[in-house]
C-alpha cells in the first residue's frame, strides 16, 4: 500500500515545491519508488512544441520523482491565469470534484512506495464549485507536512494552519519545515524557537483532548491511540 504525505504551507510562496522536490530526491536516495503530485495548479503557461499548458512547479516534481508519470497524471487540473485555483477552474468551466480527486490520487499513486502531494497556496484553498483542497488529504487520511515561510506574520499563520489541521482530527500533522523565504526577515532563529514551542504545545493539547474524550466515552486503548493520531472516525466508538 502506498504511503502518502500532503505538503501544505502557511501561504503562497512559502516553498512547498522546493520542500516536496527535496523530499522526493531524498526518497529516491533511499531506494523508494516515489511520485510527486500536484492536483491543482494555476499560473501555468504553454510550453514545448505542442504549446500545452504546463505548470513549472508540477514539472519540477515530475523531474524529481523516482517513478516516472505522464504530466497529465502528475497535474490533472492545470490552469493558465495566475489566480486562486477555484477562480481559474470556474473561468475554464472545469469543476473540481472531491470524488474525482480521490480517484485520480489512487490511480497516480498506484505502484508507488510513497506519494507526495503538493497543495496550492495554504491549507483551506477553495475548490470549484464547492469544498476545499484540504478535503483530499482529510478524506484519504494523509499525513501533513507544514511548510512555514519565515516572514513577518509567520507565527500567526503557522499557528492558525496547525490549529485547522489538528482541530479537524482527520489528518496527523507529521512535521513542519521552516523555510527562509525572506532574506530581509530579522531574528529568524528566535521565530523558529517560538514556532517549535507553539506547535509542540498545540499538538500536545490536541493529544490530551483526544485522550480525555476517549476516557469520557470509555474507548479502548487502541481507539485512544488512533484518536491521538488524528483519526476522527473512532470518536464515540
Amino acid at each position: 500500500m502506498t504511503s502518502g504525505l500532503f505538503i501544505t504551507a502557511t501561504n503562497t510562496g512559502s516553498g512547498k515545491t522546493v520542500v516536496t522536490a527535496g523530499l522526493l530526491r531524498a526518497a529516491g536516495r533511499r531506494g523508494l519508488r516515489a511520485v510527486g503530485l500536484k492536483p491543482v495548479a494555476s499560473g501555468s503557461e504553454p510550453i514545448g512544441p505542442t504549446s500545452r499548458l504546463r505548470n513549472r512547479d508540477a514539472l519540477e516534481l515530475q523531474a524529481a520523482a523516482g517513478m516516472s508519470l505522464p504530466y497529465e497524471l502528475v497535474n490533472p487540473y492545470c490552469f493558465e491565469p495566475p489566480v486562486a485555483p477555484h477562480l481559474a477552474a470556474r473561468a475554464a468551466g472545469r469543476p473540481i470534484a472531491l470524488e474525482a480527486l480521490i480517484d485520480w490520487y489512487r490511480a497516480a499513486s498506484l505502484g508507488a512506495d510513497l506519494a507526495l502531494v503538493e497543495g496550492a497556496g495554504g491549507w483551506r484553498v477553495p475548490l470549484h464549485p464547492a469544498g476545499f483542497l484540504s478535503d483530499l488529504p482529510e478524506q484519504l487520511g494523509l499525513g501533513v507536512v507544514l511548510v512555514v515561510g519565515l516572514t513577518l506574520g509567520c507565527l500567526n499563520h503557522a499557528r492558525l494552519t496547525a490549529d485547522a489541521i489538528l482541530g479537524a482530527g482527520r489528518c496527523p500533522l507529521v512535521g513542519w519545515i521552516a523555510n527562509h523565504v525572506d532574506p530581509t526577515f530579522e531574528r529568524a532563529e528566535e521565530n523558529v524557537e517560538v514556532l517549535e514551542k507553539q506547535l509542540r504545545e498545540l499538538e500536545s493539547q490536541f493529544q490530551q483532548e483526544a485522550t480525555e474524550l476517549a476516557a469520557e466515552y470509555e474507548l479502548s486503548d487502541e481507539a485512544v491511540e488512533r484518536v491521538s493520531d488524528g483519526d476522527a472516525s473512532c470518536y464515540g466508538s
